[in-house]
């Protein structure tokens, strides 16, 4: 794997779990430029990579993410003007380009065929949000806590989170915390539906977490990625073409050698095993 300078990967071949490891611990997490430029090239190449089954996204340190770098948001503002000094409207387009490359790199998590789960700890702030809300699963300890922290710096939140949580714990919800910028803590993010579980520590949502990716990890690839990919196009659509949608998806996916594992495994009283995609 190249050389990262803000994630770390950890591939467990036999069973196909990655652990997706948010590494600036000293920086609490923060998300720099290096950061939206390492997310999505490692989302692509374990997307690809046949072994991969389901990723953990988890952090190192105290916290989660305390949100994007001050410094890398300070650098973008500072550099809009540098080649366009007198013309507004290229300062302005340079910004939009700026801002869709990071909104691209936290789509990159929803736009991966593999499930992300998200395993959080300790602050989950701002970008932190953005981040979390583009996994397909969330889960934290006890000490976890969050904030939609944008409306406090003078920002409109513009990666995801205005788009992605509202789905996730309603509308009076979603307007509560991102215009309030109140910080929520882990029994209350699991009441809005923000979280799935809240495990007593870290080291104990660790082993469940882990437990919990590795039996998705042993289920059918193919009926795993489908199940996404349907969940995804379904969200933004009516239910007869979400139902469409599914019926063309099993069309072409459901005669596979994995529906032949199933019933032979159960006739033969063992576990299925199931190719690699």
């Amino acid at each position: 794997m190249e050389d990262l300078k803000t994630l770390k990967v950890e591939l467990d071949e036999a069973t196909g779990v990655v652990h997706l490891v948010l590494n600036r611990p000293s920086q609490r997490n923060a998300l720099d430029t290096h950061f939206f430029t390492e997310l999505p090239r490692l989302l692509s190449a374990l997307d690809e990579n046949p072994s991969v089954r389901i990723i953990i996204l988890k952090s190192s340190g105290i916290h989660f993410c305390s949100g994007i770098d001050l410094f890398t948001l300070g650098s973008i503002a500072v550099s809009q003007g540098e080649d366009h000094v007198d013309d507004g409207g290229r300062v302005r387009e340079k910004l939009r380009r700026d801002i869709k490359h990071m909104q691209a790199a936290l789509s990159a998590v929803e736009e991966c065929r593999k499930p992300v789960i998200a395993a959080i700890h300790g602050a989950c702030i701002g970008a932190g949000v953005d981040l979390i809300t583009a996994c397909d699963i969330r889960y934290c300890s006890e000490d976890a806590f969050f904030c939609v922290k944008e409306v406090d710096i003078a920002i409109t939140a513009d990666l995801g989170t205005l788009q992605r949580l509202p789905r996730l714990v309603g509308d009076g919800n979603a307007r509560d915390l991102c215009l309030t910028g109140r910080r929520i803590d882990a029994m209350e993010a699991k009441h809005m539906g923000l979280v799935q579980k809240v495990y007593p520590t870290k080291s104990d949502m660790d082993e469940k977490v882990g437990k919990i990716a590795r039996d998705i990890a042993a289920k059918s690839p193919l009926a795993v990625i489908g199940t996404k990919a349907v969940l995804l196009n379904s969200r933004d659509l009516p239910v007869d073409k979400g139902l469409d949608y599914v019926a063309t998806w099993n069309a072409a996916m459901l005669l596979s050698t994995d529906v032949k594992e199933v019933f032979a495994a159960q006739l033969e009283k063992r576990k299925p095993m199931f190719s690699k995609l």
